[in-house]
C-alpha cells in the first residue's frame, strides 16, 4: 500500500490511498477495505473511483510465448467524487471476487509465479488515472482444499503454477485465461509420468477439475498428453475420495498407451455418471509443502503498467 499523487491534477493534487481490510480472500468472496484520498491544494472532482483485478498472464503469439498483465474484473464504488482542498476522503467498498480467480497461496505457501491485485483507478475528465495496487492472497475452496491435499498425500511436488489465456473444451468459463499448477508425479510413476498438471473452475455450484499427464515414450511406446475431467458440487467435491480417484486415473495413464499424442479419460460429471473424453486440455505440472500446506469471457490484456509492473515482477514479452 503506497500514496500516489494524481497526475491528472499536477504539482498540489490530491493522492490516493487503497486500504484493505485483509489481504486474504477465496474465490466467489469479498474483499472489503477503504480508498482515502487526500485533498490538495484546490477542490477537485473524480468522476469515478474503479477496482479492478490484474494477473499475470501467459499468452502464445504464433510460435512465440510471452506474458502479459490481464485486467480481469472492474468495479465501480464511486461516482461525481468531490474533494475539498487539504480535507480527506475516505470511500468504504466490497468487492466480490471471481469464481475463477487464479489461487495464489496454499496456507501460509505463496505459489510461486502467481500474482493477483487490487488496483485502484480513478477516472478524473474522462481520463484514467491509475493510483494505488495492493497484492492479495488468494486462498483454495474447501472443495479445491481437499483435491490438494489428495495431491500432498500422494507425493506429488509442487513445480510451479502459471495462468495460461484461452477456454477449457467442455468446460464452463466466465475468464478468457485459466490455471495451471504443476506437479512432478509421485515416485512410482515418474519413468512413466514427466508431470501432472491441475486446473480448478469453479462456479457457485460445482468445481471442475481438469487433470493433464505426460507421458514418457519408451522404446515400443509413444508419448503423449492424457487427461481427465472431474466436475462435482463443491459439496460432492469435499466429500469424494481424491486419493483415490487421482491414483485410480494415475494408474490407467501410465498403463495405457497414448493415443495418436493425446490419450483420452474419463471422470464423473455432477451427476455421479462417468464421461469419457479425448480433448486436447489445459497444460500443467507440480505441491507446496505437506498435505493441505502439503501442496499446494471476460479480461483485458495487453496493458503494460510501469508501476504494476515492477510491484508485481511482471515482465512484458
Amino acid at each position: 500500500m503506497f500514496k500516489r499523487m494524481l497526475s491528472a491534477f499536477g504539482v498540489g493534487g490530491p493522492s490516493v490511498d487503497t486500504v484493505l481490510d485483509s489481504p486474504h480472500a477465496t474465490p466467489g468472496g469479498v474483499v472489503t477495505g477503504q480508498v482515502r484520498v487526500q485533498g490538495g491544494s484546490n477542490d477537485v472532482e473524480i468522476g469515478q473511483v474503479v477496482l479492478s483485478l490484474v494477473t499475470r498472464v501467459e499468452v502464445e503469439h504464433g510460435d512465440h510465448e510471452g506474458s502479459t498483465t490481464a485486467e480481469f474484473h472492474r468495479v465501480v464504488v464511486a461516482q461525481a467524487v468531490r474533494v475539498a482542498a487539504g480535507q480527506p476522503l475516505s470511500i468504504p467498498f466490497q468487492f466480490p471476487i471471481p469464481w475463477e480467480t487464479p489461487i495464489t497461496a496454499v496456507g501460509s505457501t505463496h505459489l510461486h509465479g502467481m500474482t493477483v491485485g487490487v488496483r485502484t483507478e480513478l477516472v478524473i475528465a474522462g481520463a484514467p488515472d491509475k493510483g494505488d495496487l495492493d497484492p492479495i492472497s488468494v486462498h483454495p475452496l474447501p472443495s479445491q482444499d481437499r483435491v490438494l491435499d489428495a495431491f500432498g498425500a500422494l507425493g506429488f511436488q509442487f513445480r510451479k503454477a502459471d495462468v495460461e489465456a484461452g477456454h477449457l473444451h467442455g468446460v464452463p468459463q466466465e475468464l478468457g485465461f485459466y490455471q495451471e499448477i504443476e506437479f512432478y508425479p509421485p515416485a512410482q510413476f515418474g519413468g512413466r509420468i514427466s508431470q501432472v498438471e491441475l486446473t480448478f473452475v469453479a462456479n457457485p455450484h460445482e468445481l471442475y477439475v481438469v487433470l493433464e499427464a505426460d507421458k514418457r515414450g519408451g522404446m515400443f511406446s509413444s508419448g503423449g498428453d492424457a487427461f481427465g475431467h472431474f466436475a462435482l458440487s463443491h459439496h460432492e467435491a469435499q466429500g469424494a475420495d481424491w486419493s483415490a480417484i487421482v491414483s485410480q486415473w494415475m494408474a490407467q495413464v501410465a498403463e495405457r498407451g497414448a493415443q495418436h499424442g493425446h490419450a483420452g479419460y474419463g471422470g464423473y460429471d455432477h451427476h455421479g455418471g462417468y464421461e469419457q473424453h479425448g480433448h486436447r486440455g489445459p497444460g500443467m505440472g507440480a505441491v507446496v509443502g505437506g498435505v493441505a500446506a502439503g501442496v499446494v469471457g471476460g479480461m483485458v490484456l495487453g496493458e503494460v503498467f510501469d508501476e504494476v509492473g515492477e510491484s508485481f515482477g511482471f515482465d512484458e514479452e
